[in-house]
C-alpha cells in the first residue's frame, strides 16, 4: 500500500457529543501505581472491558446503565454509581483485599511457569484445539456477513474550523465515538459483503461465493480496496502466530506462549450454561509482537468462548497505534464451539502519542446458518469467476435487510448519504485526486479515459543522457479493462536524443487468461543490472537513471527492442508465455564497447548486435492472490513463492540475426515467515548459454553502483565486473523485525530492526565466448571460487530508513582487481509496517 495516501486522510476529522453511556478513567492501587488488566463492566451485564498496562480504560454502551463495577484479583471490588450519561477522567483507587492476600495471587511482573493453574489450562487448550470448531467435520457450509469501515479520528475543534474543511462542514454530522478507545471518529469508507462459504476438510479446499457487495467512499479506487482486503485477512486464533500487517504476532494460545506471555487465572463463571475459566495474559517483554487481554475457556472441551486481544503499545510495528480484536464463539452443542462474531479494529497514525490524529480501520464479521457433512464434487471448489458481475454490487435494500446479520448504526446508515454528497464537492475532489496520484503515480483524465504518468519517472540522470525528462500515459476506462495501450517519450539533454516506447495488450479469453501483447522501445539502458534479459517494452532499471553512484556509470547501451507475446494461464497462478523479440544493441558511450569479432582470425569487428530471440517461459506463483478481471490485475499479497523457468533461442539468419544460441534459466524466490524470529527471503537462480555470443548477449552478474539497497543485486560489484555464460547465484536476507534490538536496553525504545544478508555467485565463460570478445573488456568470471559478500543492516530508522553495511568477501587482490570495493554503505526508504 501507499502510506502517502493514508497521510492525506489524516488531515480530516471530527467532533461531536452523543447520548450513549460513556465512562473513562484510570485505576490505581493505594500506592498510586496503575492497576493493569482490571475488569470494568456495567452492573448486571457482560458488557465490559479491561484496563491497559497504564491502568487506563474506556467503556460505552447504548443501553441505560447507572452503575459500573471495577474488580481485580486480590483487590476489593468497587461499585460506582453513574450520575450522568458521560463520565470522563475517573480516578479509581482499588484497596487490597486482606482475605485475597492469603492466595498470594500477583498479576504484575513475571508469573511462574510451574504450578500455575492458568498454564495447566493452556496446555489442555493445545491438546484439544484440533478437535474444536469446524475441524470436527468433513464438510461445512455457513453464511458470512462482513462490514469494513475506515474512520478519521481524534480531530480537535481547531482542525474542524480550519480552512481545509471550508465548504465541507456537513461531514461532521456523522461523527461518533469509539467504544474501544473513547475517541471521536468520522466514517469515510464503508463496505458490506454477504457470501456463502463452503469447505471440505478432507481435500482441504475452501470456496466463497459472493452474494452481494455494497460500498461508498472510495469505491472505485482498486488500490484502496485491495489494501483493505489484504489488511483484514482471516486468521485462526488457535494458530501459533497471527499475521497482521505483514508481521507475525505470537498468539496467546500458541505453544510458544509460555515463553512470551504471563498468564493469570483470574475468574470462573457460567457463560451460556457452560462453566468457563477467565485467564488474563500480558507480555513478558516489551517491543515484541505480542498482545494483552483475556479469554474465557470452557472447562470440558477447553474451547475458547470469548477472547480479546490488544497489541501492546510497545510492539515493534509502524503506523499502527492500536490493534484490538474480539472473537465470540457460540455453543452449538455440548462439544462444539463455532465462531459467531469477529471484530477487528486498528488505529493508524504517524506516532503512538495518545492525542495523535489518525484513521480507524474496523472489520466486523458475523457467521450464521452452519451446515455440516454435505459433500460436494471436488470440481465445485475449482470453479472460478471470470467476469465482474455488476448485479452483485447493486443489490437493493430488501436484499441487505435480509442478509445483514447486524443492523447498521445510525451513523453507519448516514455515511452512505454523506459520502455521496462529499464526492460531489469540488474541494474534496481536488484533495482526493492528490491522494490518488500519490498512490498510483498517475494523473487521471476521466473525460479522455487517459492517465498521465508515471509521475515518479519524470526526472532521471545518467552520464550518457545527462538530465533526462520523461512523459508517459496509458488508456484507462476502468479497473477491468480488457485492453490497454501505454507509451512514453523521453529526452536526454546531454546526448540530445529522443527516446520512446509504446506497448499494448489485449485479454482475449477471460477463462484461460489468454493475452496477446506487443510493442517497441528505443531507449538507453543499463543491461548489466539483471541476469534475465528483459522484454518489457516500458521497463527501465534504477541503474539506468541513478543520480549519484560509487563509480562511473558509462556502460550504457542503446536498445531498440520490438516484441510480440502470447500468454495463457491454464491453471491458477501458472502462467505460460511464448514471445518473439528482435533487438539491436550498441554502446551508448564512447568509453564503453560491445564490439565483437566476426571471423575466426579476429581481424574484423562489429559494434552493433542484431538478434531475434524466441522464448518460452513458465511462471508459477503458489498462493498468490489477485483481484480484478481485466488485462491487468492487482496482486494483493506478498508472501507467495515465485518460480520462473525460461528457454530462449537465438536464430542466426532470421531477420538478419547475428548468432545461434540457446539459453536456459531458472529462478526460485521464497519468502519464509518464521514466526517471532522475523521474515527470511531466499532466491536461487541458475542459467547456462549454449553457443558463442558476444558481451551484449551474455549473462552479466548484476552489480550495484548506486547507493540504494537493491535485492537480487551485488552491492560491492561494479557493472560488468563479472560476466558469465553459465552461473548459479544465491541471495539470502533475513529481517528480525526487532527481535534482537528489543532485547538491548539502550536500543529497544527506538524499535529498530536488524537485517542480515548473504549473496554469492559462481560461474564461468567458455573459451569460444572469450575469443569472440573484441570490446577490450577482460572477461572475469567467479569460476575458481564462488564470489560472495555479506551485509549487516539496521532498518526502521525514523520508521522509514534502512542502512546496510556491505562487505566484499573475496576477489580483493589489488593486482587482479585494483578497483574492487571491500566495503560499502547502501540504504533505502519506504513505508512499512
Amino acid at each position: 500500500m501507499n502510506y502517502k495516501l493514508i497521510a492525506f486522510f489524516f488531515l480530516l476529522g471530527s467532533w461531536s457529543v452523543f447520548s450513549q453511556v460513556k465512562i473513562s478513567g484510570h485505576i490505581y492501587d493505594e500506592a498510586n501505581e496503575p492497576v493493569a488488566y482490571a475488569n470494568v463492566f456495567f452492573q448486571g451485564t457482560s458488557i465490559g472491558t479491561i484496563s491497559d498496562e497504564n491502568g487506563t480504560f474506556y467503556l460505552e454502551d447504548d443501553g441505560d446503565h447507572d452503575t459500573v463495577i471495577i474488580s481485580f484479583v486480590s483487590y476489593e471490588t468497587q461499585t460506582i454509581p453513574l450520575t450522568k450519561k458521560v463520565n470522563y477522567n475517573f480516578d479509581i483507587i482499588l484497596k487490597e483485599d486482606v482475605a485475597a492476600l492469603q492466595e498470594v495471587i500477583i498479576v504484575t511482573g513475571k508469573q511462574p511457569k510451574k504450578n500455575n493453574p492458568a498454564i495447566d489450562i493452556l496446555r489442555k487448550i493445545w491438546a484439544n484445539k484440533r478437535q474444536n470448531g469446524l475441524k470436527q467435520y468433513k464438510q461445512y457450509k455457513y453464511d458470512k456477513y462482513e462490514k469494513v469501515e475506515f474512520d478519521l479520528n481524534t480531530i480537535d475543534s481547531a482542525t474542524i474550523n480550519s480552512k481545509l474543511f471550508k465548504g465541507m462542514e456537513f461531514v461532521f454530522d456523522q461523527v461518533d465515538t469509539s467504544k474501544v478507545t473513547g475517541k471521536t471518529y468520522l466514517p469515510i469508507f464503508i463496505n458490506e459483503s454477504s457470501s456463502e462459504v463452503y469447505g471440505d476438510n478432507v481435500i482441504k479446499e475452501k470456496r466463497s461465493i459472493l452474494k452481494g457487495n455494497k460500498n461508498s467512499g472510495f469505491s472505485n479506487n482498486q488500490i484502496i480496496i485491495d489494501f483493505i482486503d489484504d489488511l483484514y485477512s482471516e486468521f485462526d486464533v488457535y494458530d501459533n502466530y497471527l499475521k497482521f500487517f505483514d508481521k507475525s504476532f505470537t498468539s496467546p494460545l500458541s505453544r510458544t506462549g509460555i515463553n512470551t506471555y504471563n498468564y493469570v487465572l483470574a475468574d470462573s463463571a457460567y457463560i451460556d450454561n457452560k462453566w468457563c475459566y477467565n485467564i488474563i495474559y500480558y507480555p513478558r517483554r516489551k517491543n515484541e509482537l505480542t498482545f494483552k487481554g483475556d479469554f474465557w475457556v470452557a472447562d470440558t472441551t477447553f474451547a475458547i468462548k470469548d477472547i480479546n486481544l490488544q497489541a501492546s503499545k510497545s510492539a515493534n510495528i509502524n503506523w499502527v497505534k492500536e490493534i484490538y480484536i474480539e472473537q465470540e464463539f457460540e455453543v452449538l452443542n455440548d462439544s462444539v464451539f463455532l465462531i459467531k462474531r469477529d471484530y477487528f479494529m486498528s488505529d493508524f497514525a504517524f506516532n503512538k502519542k495518545e492525542k495523535s490524529q489518525g484513521i480507524y480501520g474496523k472489520r466486523t464479521t458475523l457467521y450464521n446458518n452452519y451446515e455440516f457433512d454435505k459433500k460436494k464434487d471436488p470440481k465445485f471448489y475449482k470453479e472460478k469467476v471470470y467476469s465482474f458481475d455488476e448485479d452483485l454490487y447493486n443489490q437493493d435494500d430488501a436484499f441487505w435487510e435480509e442478509n445483514r446479520m447486524e443492523s447498521l448504526s445510525k451513523d453507519e446508515k448516514g455515511v452512505y448519504t454523506m459520502l455521496d454528497s462529499l464526492k460531489k464537492t469540488k474541494k474534496f475532489k481536488r484533495l482526493y485526486n492528490i491522494g490518488s496520484i500519490l498512490a498510483s503515480g498517475y494523473i487521471e483524465f476521466d473525460e479522455l479515459n487517459l492517465d498521465y504518468g508515471s509521475v515518479f519517472s519524470t526526472f532521471g540522470y545518467n552520464e550518457v543522457e545527462g538530465v533526462r525528462l520523461r512523459a508517459g500515459g496509458r488508456t484507462y476506462f476502468g479497473q477491468n479493462d480488457l485492453w490497454r495501450v501505454e507509451g512514453f517519450t523521453a529526452y536526454g539533454f546531454k546526448d540530445n536524443k529522443f527516446k520512446y516506447g509504446i506497448s499494448g495488450k489485449w485479454l482475449i479469453d477471460k477463462k484461460k487468461r489468454f493475452i496477446i501483447s506487443g510493442g517497441n522501445r528505443r531507449d538507453v539502458e543499463q543491461i548489466g543490472a539483471s541476469l534475465t534479459t528483459s522484454t518489457d517494452v516500458l521497463g527501465r532499471s534504477l541503474a539506468s537513471s541513478s543520480v549519484i553512484g560509487t563509480g562511473s556509470n558509462d556502460k550504457l547501451t542503446n536498445v531498440n527492442l520490438t516484441t510480440v507475446g502470447l500468454e495463457v494461464e491454464p491453471l491458477r497462478n501458472f502462467v505460460m508465455r511464448v514471445s518473439g523479440t528482435y533487438r539491436t544493441l550498441e554502446s551508448a558511450s564512447p568509453t564503453f564497447s560491445l564490439d565483437y569479432y566476426t571471423d575466426a582470425s579476429q581481424t574484423t569487428t562489429k559494434s552493433e548486435v542484431k538478434q531475434y530471440e524466441s522464448a518460452f517461459t513458465l511462471s508459477y506463483f503458489p498462493n498468490r492472490e489477485m483481484t480484478g478481471y481485466g488485462v491487468e490485475r492487482h496482486v494483493k499479497n506478498s508472501d507467495f513463492p515465485q518460480l520462473f523457468a525460461q528457454v530462449t533461442r537465438g536464430d542466426k539468419g532470421f531477420m538478419n540475426s547475428d548468432f545461434d544460441y540457446t539459453k536456459l534459466q531458472f529462478s526460485y524466490l521464497q519468502p519464509w515467515a518464521l514466526g517471532g524470529f522475523g521474515r527470511l527471503t531466499t532466491t536461487v537462480e541458475v542459467g547456462k548459454t549454449y553457443g558463442d555470443v558476444p558481451l551484449g548477449l551474455m549473462s552479466v552478474v548484476p552489480g550495484n553502483q548506486t547507493y540504494f539497497s537493491i535485492y537480487n543485486s551485488f552491492s560491492q560489484l561494479d557493472y560488468y565486473e563479472f560476466v558469465t555464460d553459465e552461473y548459479a547465484t544465491l541471495h539470502v536476507e533475513h529481517n528480525f523485525n526487532g527481535r534482537l534490538f528489543s532485547r538491548i536496553p539502550l536500543l529497544k525504545k527506538y524499535n529498530l530492526r536488524a537485517i542480515v544478508g548473504f549473496r554469492g555467485v559462481i560461474g564461468n565463460v567458455s573459451d569460444g565466448n572469450r575469443l569472440i570478445n573484441a570490446s577490450g573488456l577482460t572477461y572475469v568470471a567467479p569460476n575458481k571460487e564462488a564470489y560472495y559478500e555479506y551485509s549487516v543492516g539496521v532498518g526502521n530508522i525514523f520508521k522509514i530508513f534502512r542502512i546496510d553495511f556491505n562487505f566484499r568477501g573475496n576477489y580483493l587482490d589489488e593486482n587482479l582487481n585494483p578497483d574492487a570495493r571491500p566495503f560499502g554503505v547502501t540504504g533505502s526508504f519506504g513505508f512499512y509496517f
